[in-house]
């Protein structure tokens, strides 16, 4: 760990220096020729328009940012940047905890793609044609819309399609319908080689199953075909509050969430998550049916002492905005800021111990945090992900019913040692008896071994994949997969 952090410390203070001859300069003005544009590291305000970072923690100069409009020229770039030697990442809402989008490290040359916002619907199928520069926000309207159709797949709204469908994408549906990847029946990618292709169960199928979990390290998806659901109807919004002061107060709560969403039995309309801040507890979710069926949860009573509001929906589009305030309040709408961030996760099997919740909420209680902005994010998951196989997409964290994601941001400079302290002791507590897993959405660039702990037993055929088909890892940044040797 002390070697990876002096390696980014060094990478952050080493001059950047590429394209000592111009011609991958030349080669990308000709590749976006025609309506695209591209930019350079010379050009006016490079990092605050066309780079513009995510992590401010993590700088990063790409070789250049492009912003194709077709697919062809995203595959005229791709060749451009392999002939000459730089690695390629595909950006959408530019959201990466990492700023892999940006390629993670200095050199890369960007694909942007917030041109690609195409949206068709097939009334026959209720099959959606998805751009990946589509941000959510736009998703849920535009399948609303169409037939009042809906998908599963998170509630920041300025997430980009390009990412989320492609790593995993987890939401308040998930339980119901899965992950934002399993909707997807069929991509147009273009491939390290230049070449475009379809890929789906039936073509192409180990680019398909690559895609579906890995995809920043196998191609650039240009279009996504997805299967919809109809949108939910009523549905109530809960939320259950409560101060707590001590570890004590906040480990009693979290057994009882703890133990509740652990019921084999629960209905899979129920979403929930357990949010906890500084000095407060908060217990917050959906029910996706009539306030009487919530009613016979009777959740008011799992959590005694906690102070409990239900608001009840009946417009699917106004309990997304619902969702999205949500976010915005908890973890500042999103803004790039300087901040450290990790997760991990529980199976039924591995729940945390009544004793090992005790240790992490004193740890909580007690440690030296390095700054007053921290949050940890416990979400419910199970239910339809569940019962998918682990290795029928890349993305192998199907038996996950918990997942923990920590937050720890600075709003006055950099992120300190005590900081990245704090969350990486949490994770430590938290997996005591548990195989340590990661989810990739939730990039740590200090993990160790991340690949394992993103793709765990799927990793050996990512590998012998991206070796058939990027040997030359092409597509790549701090953690991706590498190809086989």
């Amino acid at each position: 760990m002390a070697y990876l952090r002096g390696l980014l410390v060094a990478l952050a203070a080493a001059p950047v220096v590429f394209g000592q001859n111009a011609a991958y300069k030349t080669c990308l003005r000709s590749a976006v020729a025609g309506g695209g544009s591209v930019a350079f590291p010379d050009a006016l305000l490079y990092q605050e328009v066309d780079v513009n970072r995510y992590n401010l923690n993590i700088p990063v100069t790409p070789a250049a940012v492009t912003f194709p409009t077709s697919t062809d020229q995203v595959a005229a770039i791709v060749k451009c940047a392999a002939d000459n030697g730089y690695p390629v990442q595909a950006k959408s809402g530019g959201h990466s905890y990492g700023n892999y989008g940006l390629g993670g490290t200095d050199g890369a040359i960007v694909v942007d793609m917030k041109n690609f916002q195409q949206f068709s619907m097939n009334y026959t199928t209720w099959h959606a044609t998805i751009g990946p520069g589509t941000l959510l926000e736009d998703i849920t309207t535009r399948l609303y819309n169409a037939g009042k159709r809906a998908m599963a797949h998170g509630t920041s709204p300025q997430i980009g399609a390009g990412g989320h469908f492609t790593i995993g994408g987890l939401g308040p549906l998930s339980r119901q319908f899965g992950m934002a990847l399993d909707h997807t029946l069929e991509v147009e990618v273009v491939l390290a080689n230049g070449t475009v292709v379809r890929a789906s169960e039936s073509d192409n199928s180990d680019v398909f199953w690559a895609i579906r979990g890995a995809g920043s390290g196998f191609g650039i998806v240009t279009e996504f075909i997805v299967r919809t659901e109809p949108a939910p109807g009523t549905a109530v919004q809960y939320e259950f509050s409560i101060s707590v002061g001590d570890a004590k107060s906040q480990a009693a709560l979290y057994k009882q969430w703890q133990a509740y969403v652990s019921n084999p039995d629960l209905t899979w309309k129920l979403a929930s998550t357990l949010w906890v801040l500084q000095d407060t507890m908060i217990i917050s979710g959906t029910y996706f049916g009539t306030k009487a069926e919530y009613d016979a949860l009777d959740m008011a009573s799992q959590f005694p002492g906690a102070n409990g509001t239900a608001i009840v929906f009946e417009d699917f589009l106004g309990l997304v905005a619902e969702w999205g305030e949500e976010i915005a309040l908890k973890l500042s709408g999103g803004i790039p800021s300087n901040f450290y961030a990790k997760s991990t996760a529980w199976t039924p099997q591995d729940l945390m111990s009544d004793a090992s919740i005790d240790q992490f909420f004193e740890y909580v209680e007690t440690a030296n945090k390095g700054t007053l902005l921290w949050l940890l994010v416990f979400d419910f998951e199970g239910g339809f992900i569940n019962e998918i196989p682990a290795d029928a997409t890349s993305y192998p964290h199907r038996d996950v019913l918990i997942w923990l994601q920590t937050y720890s941001i600075n709003l006055l400079g950099s992120v300190t040692p005590t900081m990245i302290k704090f969350l990486d002791q949490l994770n430590v507590l938290a997996n005591t008896s548990a195989p340590y897993e990661a989810y990739p959405g939730y990039v740590d660039p200090l993990l160790q071994n991340g690949p394992q702990a993103y793709w765990g037993a799927n990793l050996p055929r990512l590998e012998r994949i991206k070796a058939d088909i990027d040997p030359n890892n092409v597509f790549s940044n701090p953690q991706s997969p590498q190809p086989a040797s």
